[in-house]
């Protein structure tokens, strides 16, 4: 049992995650929660590296077993040398994505097994879990309209939006089937999304800690 609390935002592109991250960081200030802030694939120097062999487009095909690889390798240092390591201090973590995201999509836009996820899952994470995950549900389309307007898209991104919807299904379907995953309707207006979500914060602070 870790004194600290790890919360994690997962979502397709454009959901908003970095605008719930804030409203997290806002919540846990205000609690005096002291607390970091993390984001996967990424987090350590050699995970950061690992992070760019994923999202940038090469000459080289980057087969679907490589990329679920690759982030589970670049997954297993952030939480040894990052996650774990400041749990144990009792500061809080936030993470901008991470095991769900493999579930979701390795397993569901890009079909891998379910067997494959497990065995990799149980073998590199075993029984370490976040203590709460905000997804953030968005259609595809819209979620996709929104990371346009950001700027150029990366690898994953680019994907076509069936893709995109096997994600979704994935990540609405393990959300179902797991009571720490709290799914937020990310189609509103930001201000109805921040409240939602400030809502489900309180309620799961004063009933977990």
């Amino acid at each position: 049992m870790y004194s600290g609390k790890f919360i994690v935002v997962e979502g397709l592109e454009g959901a908003g995650k970095s605008s719930a991250i804030k409203v997290i960081e806002s919540f846990l200030t205000r609690n005096g929660k002291p607390f970091i802030n993390t984001r996967e694939p990424g987090g350590t120097p050699l995970a950061e590296k690992l992070r760019e062999l994923v999202i940038q487009t090469s000459e080289e095909f980057l087969t679907s077993e490589a990329e679920l690889m690759m982030m589970y390798a670049s997954r297993v240092q952030l939480i040894h040398n990052v996650i774990k390591p400041h749990l144990e201090k009792g500061t809080w973590v936030i993470g901008d994505r991470h095991d769900l995201s493999s579930q979701a999509y390795q397993g569901g836009g890009r079909q891998l097994s379910t067997q494959l996820l497990q065995t990799l899952r149980a073998a590199v994470l075993g029984d370490f879990r976040p203590d709460l995950t905000l997804y953030m549900d968005i259609e595809p389309s819209i979620g996709l309209s929104r990371a346009r307007g950001r700027g150029e898209l990366d690898r994953i991104e680019q994907e076509d939006v069936s893709f995109f919807e096997r994600t979704r299904a994935r990540y609405l379907e393990i959300a179902k089937q797991d009571d720490s995953i709290i799914t937020i309707n990310a189609e509103h207006d930001m201000s109805t999304v921040h409240q939602n979500i400030l809502n489900q914060l309180e309620q799961w602070f004063e009933h977990k800690c």
